[in-house]
C-alpha cells in the first residue's frame, strides 16, 4: 500500500460511475467474484474495488509499483483518492479464472492470496473511513492474511475437513517467506496464524455459522482491541 498525491487515482471512495470501455478492459471479474464473497462472509457492503483497478500501463505512468498488489491512496480534502493495482504478471494468471471453476485456484494459489489481499486491502480501508475509524497498516495487513484463509476456508467448504484445514493453514501461514524490509507483513502473519488456528475446531465440527460468526466478530473490532484478539493463543 503506498501513497500517491500526483493525481486522482481509479476513482473516489464511496463515489463510482460509468465504467469506460477502457475501465472495463482492465477489469478482472474474479476482483469482484472476491468481493461478494468477502462482502458475504462478513455482511457489510461497499464500492465496488473493480471500480478504482488501474491498468498496469497507467500505473506505470506515475510510479514504478513494488509488488504485483497494491492499493495506492491519498488523502484529499474532501475524501480518499484510491487505485487498485495489479500487476500484468498477476493479471495473466488470473484473467480467466473464478471462484466457480472446482480445483482452478490450487496451481495459481500465490497469485490468487494478492489478488484477495488487494480486494481485502480495499474493503477495510473503505470500510475504515466510511466509519471514520483510524487503523495502523498492521491491522489493514493482520485482516487481508485472515481474508485471504476465510476465503479459501467458505470456497473449499463442500469438502474443507479438518485435515484439508489443517494444510491450508499451514500453507498459508507457515510455508511462506517475505523480502527483507516486511516486518509488518511477517507480523500480521503471526497474529492471523493465531486467531485462525483458533477457527479449524469450527471446520473439523462442520460448523460454517460458528466460523462466520468469528470472522464477524474479530472484523468489527478495531485498533489495539482487534490486534489483541488476534493473537491470543489457540
Amino acid at each position: 500500500m503506498a501513497p500517491q498525491p500526483e493525481r486522482r487515482l481509479g476513482g473516489r471512495a464511496g463515489r463510482r460511475g460509468p465504467a469506460s470501455p477502457e475501465g472495463r478492459a482492465s477489469q478482472l471479474k474474479l476482483v469482484d467474484e472476491v468481493q461478494d464473497q468477502l462482502q458475504a462472509i462478513y455482511d457489510i457492503e461497499c464500492p465496488r474495488a473493480s471500480a478504482f483497478l488501474l491498468r498496469p500501463e497507467d500505473a506505470a505512468l506515475l510510479r514504478a509499483p513494488d509488488s504485483d498488489e497494491e492499493l495506492w491512496v491519498h488523502e484529499a480534502e474532501d475524501g480518499l483518492e484510491l487505485g487498485l493495482y495489479y500487476s500484468a504478471e498477476l493479471r495473466t494468471h488470473l484473467a480467466e479464472g473464478s471462484l466457480g471453476e472446482e480445483g482452478w485456484i490450487a496451481p495459481r494459489l500465490d497469485a490468487y492470496c494478492r489478488l484477495a489481499e488487494g480486494v481485502s486491502h480495499f474493503l477495510y480501508l473503505v470500510r475504515s473511513a466510511t466509519l471514520g475509524r483510524r487503523l495502523s497498516m498492521l491491522e489493514l495487513e493482520a485482516q487481508a492474511e485472515v481474508d485471504k484463509f476465510a476465503s479459501l476456508a467458505v470456497q473449499r467448504w463442500p469438502t474443507l475437513h479438518g485435515g484439508s484445514a489443517r494444510e491450508l493453514h499451514a500453507r498459508l501461514f507457515r510455508d511462506v517467506s517475505y523480502r527483507p524490509g516486511l516486518a509488518p507483513d511477517e507480523q500480521a502473519n503471526r497474529l492471523a496464524a493465531l486467531f485462525t488456528a483458533r477457527l479449524l475446531a469450527h471446520v473439523a465440527s462442520r460448523r460454517l455459522d460458528r466460523l462466520l460468526e468469528a470472522l464477524r466478530y474479530a472484523y468489527r473490532l478495531g485498533a489495539e482491541a482487534k490486534l489483541h484478539h488476534l493473537a491470543r493463543a489457540a
